[in-house]
């Protein structure tokens, strides 16, 4: 445990980028062997689209990640926060209670927040645009929407009070979590079901994606899938059933590209 301590007190933006990088790679790879749907898509086309939008969570994540740092340091200097309450666990513990708290706050409730307010979902629509879901679709962000992630993490590591250590870890597990859910990948149902009492599985999380209420409005979590069991928002659905997309568009012959995308948010819609 202490390893892990250090290696996440001094890991570079490097080290970080190679984890988001290495874990597409990795489930881009099982995918193409065990999909849950044969897309008629060419992979490499559609993930052009999502590649662009990771490109810009980074920009905006290393471009502010000082608030991080200011963050952390408020609630160190004012001995604010949660964790305060759990300094004497054992120190796999007290990460375990960061990373669940963090995922409360940073994941589940930002995520929830943005399907209840319009102008949220304006920008999170670009996320479920994606008509074929698939490891590159974690990160298909609009640049408002990453924005709005890294509020919500900021103000949680001062209600939390957590380390700078400790978001840099949480926010590695997310990016590779949020990789793994989304993928395109087949898992024996039994085996999905089980991984699913305790994080989100892909067939969880796809369910999320379906384009009709109320299976838009379920599943929200991204590591742990306790949140949506705890607050009521769990939702089934066989994924022989599910269609991707929003209700507004999923019979739509329109092909979406970077800059109506980005423009999308902006424009008046219904």
């Amino acid at each position: 445990m202490n390893n892990f301590v250090f290696f996440f007190e001094n890991i570079s933006s490097f080290q970080r980028s190679l984890i988001l990088v290495g874990g597409i790679a990795f489930f881009w790879m099982i995918e193409s062997h065990r999909p849950m749907f044969v897309f008629s898509y060419i992979k490499w086309k559609h993930a052009l689209i999502n590649f662009f939008f990771t490109l810009t969570t980074i920009l905006v994540n290393f471009s502010l990640a000082f608030l991080l740092l200011l963050s952390a340091s408020f609630a160190e200097k004012f001995n604010i926060g949660i964790l305060n309450a759990f300094e004497s666990l054992p120190l796999w513990l007290y990460i375990l209670v960061g990373i669940l708290l963090l995922d409360l706050v940073g994941a589940y409730f930002a995520h929830w927040i943005q399907h209840k307010i319009s102008w949220l979902w304006n920008f999170h629509f670009i996320h479920h645009s994606d008509k074929e879901v698939d490891t590159t679709t974690a990160n298909r962000h609009h640049p408002g929407e990453s924005f709005v992630r890294f509020v919500f993490t900021a103000i949680g590591i001062v209600i939390i009070g957590t380390p700078l250590w400790l978001v840099f870890a949480y926010q590695s597990m997310s990016v590779v979590f949020s990789q793994f859910n989304h993928a395109n990948l087949t898992l024996p149902r039994w085996l999905d079901s089980a991984i699913s009492l305790i994080i989100v599985s892909p067939d969880m999380h796809k369910v999320h994606h379906h384009f009709e209420q109320p299976y838009t409005d379920s599943n929200y979590g991204n590591i742990f899938s306790i949140w949506d069991r705890i607050f009521g928002t769990f939702a089934i659905l066989p994924k022989e059933e599910i269609i991707y997309g929003v209700d507004s568009s999923v019979n739509s012959s329109h092909e979406w590209s970077i800059v109506s995308l980005l423009k999308e948010p902006f424009s008046k819609r219904k």
